[in-house]
């Protein structure tokens, strides 16, 4: 567990563990209320119960402030794939998302970890910046390619997701 201050009273840290099926319903709020993708709440109780090695919460007191989902895919043990990264609109600019990807990659579910993959629409240029940062605070390179293209996705409402890589990560 690592603590974050954003200012000197306790009430103010936030605190950064592995969530537990119970921060689930927590984390789909957080969504609700945020310009993320929502998805059902039973994939994010899911995620804090079966993958919790690969995700994080952020909390302050008992209020979630923060998530990271992520998982390792089967078939690429070295590289952990964070599917949302989620921060309260009261909580955003003061580094949270930047430390909670820290916390990941410093846990034990990600000891093997080289590389850190995530899809990430062209106009969402604050994930852009957040992964761009991640490179450079492990001074490694970050890529980006053509990965979901738009005509994948039901509709006409989704943007194409390119696939960003950072690494070769050395702890």
């Amino acid at each position: 567990m690592i603590n974050y201050k954003n200012n000197s009273t306790p009430s103010n840290e936030v605190v950064f563990s592995q969530p537990t099926k119970h921060d689930g319903a927590a984390l789909w709020e957080l969504v609700a209320n945020s310009t993320l993708d929502t998805n059902s709440s039973y994939k994010y109780i899911l995620m804090s119960e079966y993958f919790s090695d690969t995700c994080v919460v952020a909390k302050q007191g008992n209020q979630v402030v923060g998530f990271i989902t992520a998982f390792i895919p089967p078939k690429k043990q070295d590289a952990v794939f964070v599917w949302q990264v989620g921060v309260d609109a009261s909580q955003r600019g003061k580094g949270i998302a930047s430390n909670m990807l820290h916390h990941l990659l410093n846990s034990e579910g990600c000891q093997n970890v080289k590389f850190v993959e995530a899809t990430i629409t062209p106009s969402n240029k604050a994930s852009q910046s957040l992964f761009q940062k991640l490179a450079r605070d492990f001074q490694t390179d970050i890529t980006s390619s053509e990965f979901f293209t738009k005509d994948i996705f039901p509709g006409d409402e989704h943007e194409e997701e390119l696939k960003f890589i950072v690494g070769p990560i050395n702890k």
